[in-house]
């Protein structure tokens, strides 16, 4: 049902007159440590001071890394559907930033008038304004000041209400990815001794993890990683760090697409095509055919249930390690060698395996601002790694007494296929990439279409041909390199200490600098040099076995 025009005008002056209450109201607020706003007169300055925010590429980064990571409460399901203008007309539409439309709960924005400076800088403004006038009876409702949602970077409310509980599934399901399958392996390369390394890169993570929530409440307005570093070095700062984010994601939807090739050709080794003189062995013709399948999921419009699908990627971590677990202790698998103490020609490779395993932090200040209570944030952290510590090292332990030095790069290519275990585990092991392929390309993706010109804004086409060429040459890259032990120690060494333990520590020395402690600054120091000492070392070392390995 259509309102008159002076409902919606009623409507506008309840929503100003609330605007003031809350004004007034906010200016009685003590300001605290966090990075939101405490009132309206000092949202221009605060903004202004780290102004390039609002502009700077790219923009789509903290709506494309919550769908990649965030999964809310049952409660905030309704919160709203902020898009950047350029990116909502795309194919993928405001419901790819957001999950849902915000007509069901208006007390908590303003659906008619935007922010003065969202009219001032229309590349800013939501799509709130597009939504029909709401029936003036609504504007009764009470706002409660402490529930008004921040606003981001582009001026658009931010979902704050994550529970302790939700940040560590958050940050448990960012941390648990397919590493989990490559710790008996690095064990294999470094030997008992090397395992001390996962502990050690464990602590280090979450000390420079701590690093990053002290550097987004510097200012306000931070609250992604490349805010950070644009923080720290400009606008040149941010855009090295969003792109060394976009190659890591990128480089995991290489190593998806390599997993289920080689889960896949050991589940059917006799499969093969040919095609006149094209003959493609099972790994090349199941790579292929798993591309294939998981192409469609990059062209959907809505990846809100991906998202919640792949929330079970935890328990997935969960259900193939117990079947790890059960394959040695129930069905008797038996157990090789006490193994080796130290295996230092390897070592390197095994620093690469360790790191990967910690490849969270790019999601970690969007877990922190999500938080209902951020003074919690220290516990998530303590906790998510805590219990992705204890799952990695139990994994690495009993893997390796279980296959010893024939562990291949994912255990469960070692399990007996006969088992009822091995089949759920490796099953298991197949269809979670199909959940989080997508996600994981979809910000790569969302960064690229803001590059488009303006007069492609509306086209429907642009995004579906860039999404497509991303999966194809994940592809390619895949049956070109398709070492999937070597390439995690190639992007755990290079890009995961960089984004783990390097940049962390530089930003947060440079963004407050004289204001550290001679101790911080000397963790710090430490935690840079391990860092490059291992990307240097680990890098080298994987590049040199991916060669060899291809000649």
């Amino acid at each position: 049902m259509k309102n008159s025009i002076s409902e919606q005008s009623f409507y506008i002056e309840s929503e100003e007159e609330d605007d003031e209450h809350l004004e007034k109201h906010e200016n009685e607020e003590e300001e605290g440590n966090e990075s939101d706003f405490s009132n309206e007169d000092n949202n221009d300055d605060e903004r202004n001071r780290p102004n390039s925010l609002t502009s700077a590429w790219p923009q789509s980064y903290r709506q494309s890394m919550d769908l990649y990571s965030n999964v809310p409460s049952p409660s905030l399901n309704f919160l709203g559907t902020p898009s950047l203008s350029r990116l909502g007309s795309s194919f993928l539409g405001s419901s790819l930033i957001r999950r849902h439309t915000p007509e069901v709960l208006p007390s908590l924005h303003k659906p008619l008038i935007p922010p003065a400076e969202e009219e001032k800088a229309p590349h800013r403004r939501s799509s709130h304004g597009l939504l029909p006038p709401l029936h003036p009876r609504k504007s009764s409702i009470k706002k409660i000041p402490d529930e008004r949602p921040s606003k981001d970077a582009h001026g658009l409310p931010i979902s704050r209400q994550s529970s302790y509980g939700q940040a560590v599934i958050n940050g448990m399901n960012v941390l648990c990815g397919v590493g989990l399958l490559s710790t008996p392996y690095a064990v294999k390369e470094g030997g008992w001794a090397g395992l001390s390394i996962l502990f050690i890169f464990g602590i280090l993570s979450f000390y420079t993890g701590m690093l990053l929530r002290y550097c987004l409440d510097s200012q306000p307005g931070l609250e992604t990683y490349p805010d950070i570093g644009q923080a720290a070095f400009g606008t040149t700062g941010r855009i090295l760090i969003s792109i060394i984010l976009y190659v890591e994601l990128y480089a995991s939807c290489v190593e998806y697409i390599i997993l289920e090739g080689d889960n896949l050709s050991a589940i059917f080794p006799n499969a093969h095509l040919s095609l006149g003189g094209f003959e493609l062995d099972a790994r090349h013709l199941f790579v292929v055919i798993a591309t294939l399948a998981i192409l469609p999921t990059v062209w959907l419009r809505d990846l809100s249930v991906l998202s919640y699908i792949s929330v079970g990627g935890v328990i997935a971590s969960f259900l193939v390690v117990l079947c790890l677990y059960w394959a040695g202790l129930v069905d008797h698998v038996g157990f090789e060698s006490k193994g080796t103490v130290l295996n230092l020609s390897t070592l390197p490779v095994a620093i690469g395996l360790y790191g990967f395993c910690y490849s969270g932090h790019a999601v970690f200040p969007n877990i922190y601002t999500s938080l209902a209570d951020r003074s919690q944030f220290p516990a998530v952290l303590l906790t998510s790694f805590g219990m992705v510590t204890l799952l990695y090292g139990g994994t690495a332990v009993l893997g390796y007494l279980m296959f010893g030095d024939s562990a291949e790069s994912q255990f469960t290519l070692n399990l007996p296929k006969g088992l009822m275990a091995s089949k759920v585990a490796v099953w298991t092991t197949v269809v979670n990439p199909f959940t989080k392929y997508a996600l994981t390309l979809s910000p790569v993706a969302m960064s690229l279409e803001e590059l488009l010109p303006s007069k492609h804004g509306k086209s429907h086409v642009y995004p579906i041909l860039i999404r497509t060429a991303l999966a194809i040459s994940t592809l390619v890259v895949g049956l070109a390199v398709p070492f999937f032990g070597l390439v995690m120690a190639l992007i755990g060494s290079l890009l995961t200490m960089l984004v783990t333990l390097i940049l962390p520590c530089v930003c947060f020395l440079r963004i407050l600098k004289g204001k550290t402690s001679r101790f911080q600054v000397t963790i710090c120091a430490l935690i840079i040099t391990i860092g490059t000492a291992s990307a240097v070392i680990g890098s080298y070392s994987a590049l040199s076995n991916i060669i060899q390995s291809m000649t």
